[in-house]
Formats: C-alpha cells, sequence, structure tokens
C-alpha cells in the first residue's frame, strides 16, 4: 500500500521529479558553446593565414609563357619554406633551404608590378654571363640545352626598345657599343648577371614577357622554386 497522492509509475514504482533547468542556465551553456566555437574557428583562421604567408599557397598560372611545361589555368601549390617565406610588411625573409639555380622554376613577383606574381625558368644565376644568338641561349659562352624550350614564331625576330636596359649589363662593351648596341628578340648579349639577380625566361620563347623585356629578378622577390 502506498501512500496516498504519491506519484507512480506505469508498474507502480516511484518515480523521481526531473531536474528543471533555469533559463539563466541553458543560456549560459549556449554562451559557452558559441564562445568556444568562435575561439576554434578563430583559431583555424590564424593557422590558415600562417601556412599560406609561410608554408604552403595556390598559385594559379597566368599566361601560355610557361607551355608545353606548365599550361595557362594550371594550378601549383607554393611550398614558400624551401626558399624562405618573405616576412609581410618587410623585405626581410625566413631562412631557406636551398637557392634557385639554373633550369629551376620560380614564381616572383613582377618587377613593374610587385602585386602580380609570373613563373618563368632561371636561365643566369648571380655571375653568370647570359646571351643569345638566333635563339640560342648561351650561358658563359656554352649553349645550354634546353629540351623544354619551344619556338612557335621564330620568324618574328625584331627590335623593341624595351631592350635597351641590356646596355648597362653589356659583357666588355666600350661606351660606343653600348650606344650602338641594338638587341632584338633573339639576339641579344652577353649580360652579366649582377649579385643576387637572376634572369628568366619563358619555356614559350616566342610569347613570353620575361627578363629580356624588363630584366633581371631579384632574389628578395622569389617566392618558390622547383
Amino acid at each position: 500500500m502506498h501512500q496516498l497522492g504519491a506519484p507512480r509509475g506505469a508498474s507502480g514504482a516511484h518515480v523521481a521529479p526531473v531536474p528543471f533547468a533555469p533559463p539563466e542556465r541553458r543560456r549560459s551553456r549556449l554562451a559557452r558553446w558559441f564562445d568556444s566555437w568562435m575561439r576554434s574557428l578563430g583559431m583555424a583562421f590564424v593557422l590558415f593565414l600562417v601556412i599560406k604567408t609561410f608554408l604552403l599557397e595556390a598559385f594559379q598560372i597566368p599566361s601560355g609563357s610557361m607551355e608545353r611545361t606548365l599550361l595557362a589555368g594550371d594550378f601549383l601549390f607554393v611550398n614558400k619554406a624551401v626558399y624562405g617565406a618573405t616576412i609581410p610588411g618587410t623585405h626581410a625573409r625566413l631562412p631557406g633551404f636551398e637557392t634557385p639555380r639554373r633550369g629551376d622554376i620560380i614564381v616572383f613577383a613582377y618587377p613593374r608590378n610587385p602585386e602580380q606574381n609570373f613563373v618563368k625558368r632561371v636561365i643566369g644565376a648571380p655571375g653568370d654571363t647570359v646571351e643569345m644568338r638566333s635563339g640560342e641561349v648561351r650561358v658563359n659562352g656554352a649553349p645550354l640545352v634546353e629540351p623544354y624550350a619551344q619556338r612557335l614564331d621564330p620568324g618574328r625576330n625584331l627590335y623593341d626598345p624595351e631592350f635597351n636596359w641590356q646596355r648597362d649589363y653589356l659583357a666588355g662593351a666600350s661606351a660606343e657599343g653600348r650606344r650602338q648596341y641594338r638587341p632584338t628578340r633573339d639576339t641579344w648579349g652577353p649580360l652579366i648577371v649582377p649579385r643576387n639577380k637572376y634572369f628568366v625566361l619563358g619555356d614559350n620563347r616566342d610569347n613570353s614577357l620575361d627578363s629580356r623585356y624588363w630584366g633581371f629578378v631579384d632574389a628578395t622577390a622569389v617566392t618558390w622554386y622547383r
């Protein structure tokens, strides 16, 4: 026999009362959950920025200047740690593992517009003497073997006033020789690559805006290479 008025279950057993959570406690749980979620989101965002700035970044090939090696629209994943990432807002960079060598493909800030990235192949490293004779590249006097290069328009070997920057870097030229120097797209040099600079060309040799037109790439502008 049970006490009159006591709550009973279907089987007659005693049913414990369900604890009631005040609205303030429920709001407190929601606030803690939201705060934890926002902190996790913030940490993920900071981690993303660190990876993008110092380690890895996707880069899209902007033009056909590297065809057949790289096609316009292709994506590269740039490993910035190899050469040393640039510290944002400065010209300083973190220590890298190596430096670009002749034949490497590099991603770099375009000298005429540092906000724009270019991708080309290193032809001349610091101290090299580079030249081209009728489309044949020579480095330090020896022809460079280039199985990657292609010529689609070899007949259009024209002079361009943009090539005149080369006069200041001619190897062994007199003042008169510099004055008379008239380079073309496929015949120029010999040029001495300065310290901490690189001379780059596109593999699609007849359709590439490269060092022939705007000069050397500074080592601090290089983002990545392979």
